[in-house]
């Protein structure tokens, strides 16, 4: 599945200040990571957010909002937000911040050996 470069522009112009940000393509669409993890990404015209899994289900009842599932069973702390939802610099703003947020809470990765 491609995804929207016009929302990958978008997202990159917002975390355009990070240092610890990466581009990751995969799924068929664009991950972004901060210190190593997953925050957002891009797959279709959807923002992909990853939240704190405690507030996965509270989150996944907001407007333009839908669980991330790709074998039919929802992936906890991860959602698709529809391009209705990121519409607006604000609201796209907001996930981001919530997605980083949770990512910076996380602890640090570990480089792999080998």
């Amino acid at each position: 599945m491609a995804y929207s470069e016009a929302l990958a522009q978008r997202v990159r112009k917002a975390l355009a200040r990070r240092k610890d940000l990466r581009e990751i393509r995969m799924f068929g669409g664009l991950c972004f990571t901060v210190r190593g993890h997953m925050a957002c990404g891009v797959l279709g015209d959807d923002l992909v957010v990853r939240v704190d899994p405690e507030a996965w289900e509270e989150a996944s009842r907001e407007p333009h909002v839908r669980p991330m599932d790709f074998t039919g069973k929802p992936l906890q702390g991860f959602l698709y937000v529809a391009k209705e939802g990121t519409r607006t610099p604000a609201g796209l703003k907001a996930w981001i911040v919530r997605a980083v947020r949770f990512a910076e809470s996380l602890p640090p990765k570990t480089k792999r050996k080998g």
